[in-house]
């Protein structure tokens, strides 16, 4: 019998398409997954695929090449519209699968998750016309030792405090998008460091991994509104400081890592 379409998922492979894997056990990361997106769409015809392709190619351009102005640059735009020309297979899933479909709400306008598959040696003919080439270095962890203000709270956004558990997980789903990894510190870690909300003493004399240790702090502001966020970091002999303001504080841990992306694969300062 066959399963009910909301609880159905499906792959499309085009010429060219790659051979599918399973991903393997603990979520490490396949060769070649940088070549790989997911963005939300609605429905799956193609009202919403060329618009899906377009961004999944401007993540992987960018996580490819470790240049995030790549997603906002106009010769980016361009090959958007046409990403179809290097997609080797797409699929979709239900975002709402199990739920039954409302009256109100038919089956063309629930949000799947596209996941679209690109050509590597399509994606890095893009990125040499484009003046980048792919980064084949070593990611670096990202280890935030972050104090968070709301109101008159204040914390520190520890492995183990429950208080920023939400905030923990949007920093995870960020990291995700990029293709990097977060470690946060736990409270035992942040006591021998000497950190406690607004004393970060400079990191990179007391850690010697290659890991990322951004300090910084991340204060809601109701007049903006939003969340403003302050980012410090000492990598490789040189010193980075940047920021943004009012936006959510998932766009802003976006922002910290972002920073993290550009420095660490070479392209310069965090913008």
């Amino acid at each position: 019998m066959r399963a009910p379409r909301w609880r159905r998922a499906f792959v499309v492979a085009l010429p060219l398409a790659l051979v599918s894997v399973a991903a393997p056990p603990g979520g490490a990361q396949l060769p070649g997954d940088l070549y790989q997106a997911t963005v939300i769409v609605t429905g799956t015809d193609m009202r919403s695929r060329p618009f899906g392709f377009g961004q999944a190619l401007r993540a992987v351009l960018v996580n490819v090449s470790g240049e995030p102005r790549l997603r906002d640059d106009p010769r980016v735009s361009a090959l958007a519209a046409h990403a179809d020309m290097l997609v080797a297979s797409f699929s979709y899933v239900d975002r709402m699968a199990g739920r039954p479909v409302h009256d109100e709400q038919g089956t063309r306008d629930r949000p799947y998750n596209l996941t679209v598959r690109f050509v590597p040696a399509r994606v890095d003919k893009a990125l040499a016309d484009l003046g980048q080439q792919p980064w084949r270095g070593k990611r670096p962890v990202v280890v935030p030792v972050l104090a968070v203000r709301i109101g008159v709270r204040s914390y520190l956004l520890s492995a183990e405090n429950p208080i920023g558990a939400e905030q923990r997980a949007a920093f995870v789903e960020m990291a995700r998008g990029y293709d990097m990894t977060v470690r946060f510190p736990t409270e035992a870690e942040l006591a021998a460091w000497g950190i406690r909300p607004g004393r970060f003493p400079s990191l990179h004399t007391t850690t010697a991994t290659d890991d990322a240790f951004v300090t910084g702090t991340l204060e809601f502001n109701e007049s903006l509104p939003g969340w403003v966020g302050s980012w410090r970091w000492h990598w490789h002999g040189a010193d980075y400081a940047w920021g943004i303001k009012g936006v959510s504080f998932d766009e802003a841990f976006r922002d910290l890592i972002r920073g993290v992306l550009r420095a660490a694969s070479g392209h310069g300062a965090p913008d």
